[in-house]
Parts: structure tokens; sequence; C-alpha cells
């Protein structure tokens, strides 16, 4: 008889989008609680793959998937997890590559895993990229900045000696970018600059 876990996991990997979203949305709702973090923790091996693969799925199972990577990056012990499975590439990767619709939490998704350690050295590849997204005005549709953490993500860099090296290199273009923020009317950015 099957385990719960192994009738999630069936449902994440299946084909059908609607199964896929069933499963989906039962991780989501797991990975809210303290209670279902802990119990996810114990299948990480299983859950994080799926959901990891489902980032670059149609919104409809994206977007669940990436909210529930968020949830479960706040316990370290599952962010170690996603950093050495190459998670900060990947969402790193969909963030810059194409328009998607779950920037949002894939940056928070990046916030988190940059606490750690293993994380920044991660994501030093990708600093060039994260000064791009950070300079990239939101889109006048709306007054949603799905990139205003980006500057977190910055500052976290800025405090390693790695980070600052790449950072503030002889010319200083990566710096130089982050300065003209400096009149955002985005008050977060702001903030980042003075930081």
């Amino acid at each position: 008889m099957a385990t719960n876990m192994e009738e999630i996991m069936v449902f994440l990997t299946c084909p059908a989008p609607k199964i896929a979203k069933a499963g989906v949305d039962i991780v989501r709702r797991l990975s809210g609680s303290e209670d279902g973090v802990q119990y996810l923790a114990k299948c990480a091996a299983i859950v994080l793959p799926p959901l990891s693969r489902l980032l670059t799925a149609k919104k409809e199972l994206s977007e669940p998937a990436a909210e529930a990577l968020v949830n479960l990056s706040e316990n370290w012990i599952l962010a170690v997890k996603m950093v050495r499975m190459g998670m900060v590439r990947k969402a790193t990767d969909i963030l810059y590559g194409r328009d998607s619709g779950i920037r949002r939490p894939l940056v928070t998704l990046l916030v988190n895993l940059t606490k750690l350690d293993a994380g920044i050295a991660s994501i030093l590849f990708h600093v060039g990229e994260l000064v791009y997204l950070f300079c990239t005005r939101p889109s006048s549709k709306t007054s949603d900045d799905p990139f205003e953490n980006v500057g977190s993500i910055l500052v976290t860099i800025s405090r390693q000696d790695a980070g600052r090296k790449i950072l503030l290199p002889p010319k200083g273009q990566l710096l130089k970018g982050i300065a003209m923020k400096f009149n955002s009317s985005n008050p977060l950015r702001k903030k980042v600059v003075c930081s």
C-alpha cells in the first residue's frame, strides 16, 4: 500500500495538468504550516525535484510550486538541500530568461537561499544578471515591482569579500548601475542603494 507521500509524488509527476495541479496544491498547503514543513522535510528528496521541475511549467503549476519552495526554503535544512540541488541557478535562469508570471516568489526564494553562505557562493556567477534585474523598470501596467527585493540579495552579496570583488571591480560598472537607482520612486530600491 502506498504512503501519502508516495501518492503525492505520483500526483506531482503526472503528465496530466489537473492531477499535477492537485499534487502541487497539496504540497503548497502542507508547506504553509510548521507541521507540514516538518513532514515534507522528511521526504525532501522525493518532493524537491518535482517542485523544481514544475517551475518551468505553465503558471497554474509553476506558481504554487514556487510558493511551496519559498515556504520550504525558510527551513534552513531544506534550504541547504535546495542550494545543493542547484535551485539558485535554476531560479536565476528562469528569472532572467523569460517573462515569467512567478517572478516575485522566485526572487523571494533567492532571498531565502542567499541567507546561506553556500547560496551566496552559488549566486556569485549571476551578479550581473541580478544587477540588470534590479535596474529594470517595472511594467507601467502595474505598480507591482517583482524585482524590488533583488536589492536584498545584492546587499547580502556585498557583505562577503567575493561579492564585493565582483560588485567593485576597477571600472565599477555594476555599482554604477545600482547607484543610478538612487532616484527611484520605489523606497526599497532607494534603501538598497543607500545600504
